[in-house]
């Protein structure tokens, strides 16, 4: 008898563990929309850097023709930061 009972308790406080841990289940839901969320922010991200390099390709264009107009030697153009991925 001294021995049965800490193993009817041990059963049940396993039972009643394993009976509550219901979340391991949405875990794997959760962690799939949060990568859906970060890819989503990283092409986002992407995008936008490369309108940035559009648009400052646009304006070292415009100063070189303004410089050409004014006979005036063009400044060097603004250096970006190279993009950084994020793996």
């Amino acid at each position: 008898m001294k021995k049965s009972l800490p193993y009817v308790l041990m059963l049940a406080a396993t039972l009643g563990l394993a009976a509550c841990d219901k979340a391991s289940e949405n875990k794997q839901q959760d962690a799939q929309e949060h990568a859906n969320k970060a890819q989503d922010l990283r092409n986002d991200a992407a995008k936008e850097q490369s309108e940035a390099a559009k648009d400052t390709n646009e304006a070292n264009q415009k100063r070189a023709e303004e410089a050409a107009d004014n006979n005036q030697v063009p400044p060097p153009p603004a250096s970006t930061p190279a993009p950084q991925t994020n793996q």
